[in-house]
């Protein structure tokens, strides 16, 4: 059933977007699923990319705007139509910022929001409990009843360290195989995501996008 809701919720991505960012999206995944290294895999795929020195540091910590950008590029969300035009006012990420317009488009897309004051604290770093619920919303949560999101997290040691808010969501995420534990089986929703973890859930992602075998086409009866 689970497979079955996860074709269904990546067919309708497909059918909204543009033909030529559904070619866009089939290179990505042709270059991706070449490797099996993770971190190999996002950087094929052009959705992280190595420092200048040419390492790519998997223990660095995700930063909120870092996370908007890989956001925007894995799902395409600057190709979604009926954005607004408009710019939102983000008091600390001005023009010049590096990540401005990615940071426009995911609080024009409600994927990620920003705090008071007009602030998004482009900086700050999130924990894995954030970017999971994030990676899910761009995704789609899956709108399990509280019955079902509970007896996914059941097996996890640390759910009960869970924010409540994001349960449904990395829910979402474990079911469709993307999330990663440590070697205890915790989750460490609470626990700030590093490069090298989020390597893993996109390289996950990109897997499961994977394209499907073509359809044999069958030879015409003779006549």
């Amino acid at each position: 059933m689970r497979k079955l809701i996860s074709t269904l919720s990546f067919v309708a991505l497909l059918l909204s977007l543009p033909i030529s960012v559904n070619a866009e999206v089939k290179e990505i995944q042709t270059a991706a699923t070449q490797s099996t290294d993770p971190i190999a895999q996002v950087i094929a795929s052009n959705l992280m990319t190595n420092f200048s020195d040419g390492k790519f540091y998997p223990e660095r910590l995700i930063s909120r705007a870092e996370l908007a950008s890989i956001m925007v590029k894995a799902f395409r969300l600057n190709k979604r139509i009926n954005l607004p035009k408009e710019s939102i006012t983000v008091a600390d990420v001005p023009p010049s910022h590096w990540a401005y317009n990615d940071i426009q488009t995911v609080l024009k897309t409600d994927i990620m929001r920003g705090y008071r004051n007009n602030l998004f604290f482009p900086n700050q770093r999130v924990t894995r409990a954030e970017a999971m619920a994030i990676f899910a919303q761009a995704y789609g949560v899956f709108q399990f009843p509280d019955e079902t999101v509970n007896e996914i997290l059941a097996a996890y040691p640390d759910k009960a360290s869970i924010p409540e808010w994001a349960k449904r969501a990395i829910a979402t995420v474990i079911s469709e195989g993307f999330a990663s534990t440590d070697s205890q089986g915790n989750l460490l929703p609470l626990k700030p995501m590093t490069r090298g973890e989020m390597a893993y859930l996109l390289s996950q992602y990109l897997q499961r996008q994977q394209k499907l075998p073509d359809t044999p086409i069958a030879p015409e009866a003779p006549r």
